[in-house]
C-alpha cells in the first residue's frame, strides 16, 4: 500500500492504468508471444529444416579450416526460404505491435533492400574471399536470424513516442 501511494503520489507509475492497458492489449500480447515462439521453433529445428553446411562449420572450433563444400543452388534456396520465414514473422510482429500500414510498407522496403545487399555479399564472400570467415559469419547471421526486427521495433516505438508529444 505504501509503494502504491508513493508511486501514485509522485506520478511515477499508475498501476491501475497499466493493468487496464495490459487487459486491453491481451490479444496483441498473445499474438506477439506466439510469433516469438515461432522464431524459437525455427531456431530449434534449423538443422532438420534447412540445408546449411555452415551451421556445423561455425559451431566447430576448427574455423581455420577451409570452408565446407556447398551446393550453391540448394544453399541459396534454403537461405532465401529461412530469410523469408523470418521476414514474414518479423513483419507480422511489427504490424501486430504498431497497427500502421506505413510502418509495415517501410519495413517491407527495408527487408527487401537488406536482402539484396546481404545475399550479394554472402555469395561474393563465399566465391571470392573464402578465407574471410568472420565476415561470412556475420553476414550469414543477418540472413538467418531475425536481427532486423530487434533493431526496427525499438526505432518504430521511439518514433511513435515522439509523434505523441
Amino acid at each position: 500500500m505504501v509503494l502504491y501511494f508513493f508511486y501514485g503520489l509522485f506520478g511515477l507509475i499508475n498501476s491501475q492504468s497499466m493493468l487496464s492497458k495490459l487487459k486491453e492489449q491481451k490479444g496483441k500480447i498473445f499474438i506477439s508471444v506466439l510469433i516469438v515462439f515461432c522464431f524459437g521453433l525455427i531456431r530449434a529445428f534449423e538443422k532438420s529444416l534447412f540445408y546449411d553446411p555452415f551451421l556445423e562449420y561455425f559451431e566447430s572450433s576448427a574455423k581455420n579450416l577451409p570452408l565446407p563444400k556447398i551446393e550453391s543452388f540448394k544453399l541459396f534456396y534454403n537461405l532465401v526460404f529461412r530469410f523469408v520465414l523470418n521476414t514474414v514473422l518479423s513483419l507480422a510482429l511489427i504490424y501486430t505491435l504498431f497497427r500502421d500500414k506505413g510502418v509495415l510498407s517501410f519495413s517491407i522496403f527495408l527487408y527487401g533492400f537488406f536482402a539484396i545487399i546481404l545475399f550479394a555479399l554472402f555469395f561474393i564472400i563465399v566465391g571470392y574471399f573464402p578465407e574471410n570467415t568472420w565476415l561470412l559469419f556475420y553476414v550469414r547471421r543477418f540472413i538467418i536470424q531475425p536481427i532486423f526486427v530487434l533493431l526496427f521495433i525499438p526505432e518504430f516505438y521511439y518514433q511513435f513516442q515522439n509523434l505523441k508529444k
